[in-house]
């Protein structure tokens, strides 16, 4: 599958599953002993644990260690904090998902300043330059995220209805990228409807968004969500007597999968690759650290998901069997 989602300096995507060392590249690398800190926006949900997994196994197999792996909790301050620590560090590279753009662009600018290779993951603070301040950004295509999750909620939208999006308030690449597809589609599509949109600051804070979209709208057909983590927080206020709508996520997590089997409120989730886009980030960063210049965009292709093929898609996910 194509992937259709420019990087957010308008770079064309090269796909990251394409991403290789050559054999004299790959044994400069394991001469060069390299080791990274890997710098994250959470530790705690099952796409970090799969982008982790495709990030430390693909430095393995090129003799890379891992000094560290940072949780910032959503904390823009302490990421900044935590990247300065590191830019004096003896590491020589890092990865990092950067928490939104102006308030981490410092840190982040400050990691190239003192010599280290630094690869981005999502997100590209607005004013580091691809080659200069960082080597690449590895992703999945969130636009065409956006545009699967505007065609597998369509069927529960009637005609002249209203669809909601619970999205992210943060200056945030991938969530923006996702809403301006998932809007595109609909134009183009499903002109009939009607969109409307709540925001919310934390993942905690996902359930009393909804609650406000639907009192501010009680027409309210069915919602888009920017990822899984907030619609699980979604499904729970549903539970706790919000009421049941049709929702479409972002993210093949386990709780995700163990949704999609009830035949309850969630119908489909476009899903990402995270175990790919870490791998590629990986190899972006070897590449970079023995002197190459990778791709400045790397991206992986989304699926499409919906109770019928979870088990395949799960598989293709995250490279084991689908839960009983």
């Amino acid at each position: 599958m194509l992937t259709i989602g420019l990087g957010p300096h308008g770079e064309r995507p090269f796909p990251a599953d394409q991403l290789i060392l050559t054999d004299s590249e790959a044994e400069l690398a394991r001469a060069g002993r390299i080791c990274a800190a890997i710098v994250l926006h959470t530790t705690a949900s099952d796409w970090s644990r799969q982008e982790l997994a495709g990030i430390i196994a693909t430095l393995g197999q090129y003799g890379a260690t891992v000094s560290e792996i940072v949780d910032c909790g959503f904390d823009r301050d302490k990421q900044s904090r935590e990247l300065m620590r590191l830019a004096a560090a003896s590491t020589d590279a890092v990865i990092s998902l950067p928490i939104g753009s102006s308030a981490v662009l410092e840190a982040h600018r400050a990691v190239g300043r003192a010599g280290k290779k630094l690869v981005l993951l999502d997100n590209a603070p607005s004013g580091l330059r691809p080659g200069l301040d960082y080597l690449a950004v590895s992703s999945a295509d969130n636009f065409g995220l956006g545009a699967i999750a505007a065609e597998l909620i369509s069927p529960y939208a009637p005609r002249e209805g209203v669809v909601g999006i619970l999205n992210y308030e943060a200056e945030f690449f991938v969530t923006n990228e996702r809403e301006i597809a998932f809007r595109k589609w609909m134009g183009a599509e499903r002109p009939d409807l009607t969109m409307v949109r709540e925001r919310f600051g934390r993942v905690e804070d996902a359930g009393g968004a909804y609650r406000r979209l639907l009192a501010a709208n009680d027409d309210l057909d069915c919602c888009f969500i920017a990822w899984d983590a907030p619609a699980l927080r979604v499904l729970a206020a549903i539970r706790d007597g919000a009421p049941s709508l049709p929702l479409i996520t972002v993210d093949l997590g386990n709780d995700a999968v163990a949704e999609l089997r009830k035949e309850g409120p969630l119908k489909g989730v476009a899903a990402q690759r995270p175990y790919d886009q870490g791998a590629a980030a990986a190899k972006a960063l070897l590449l970079g650290v023995i002197g190459r210049t990778p791709p400045a965009w790397l991206s992986a292709a989304g699926l499409k998901v919906t109770r019928d093929n979870f088990r395949e898609a799960y598989e293709a996910v995250w490279r084991a069997p689908a839960p009983p």
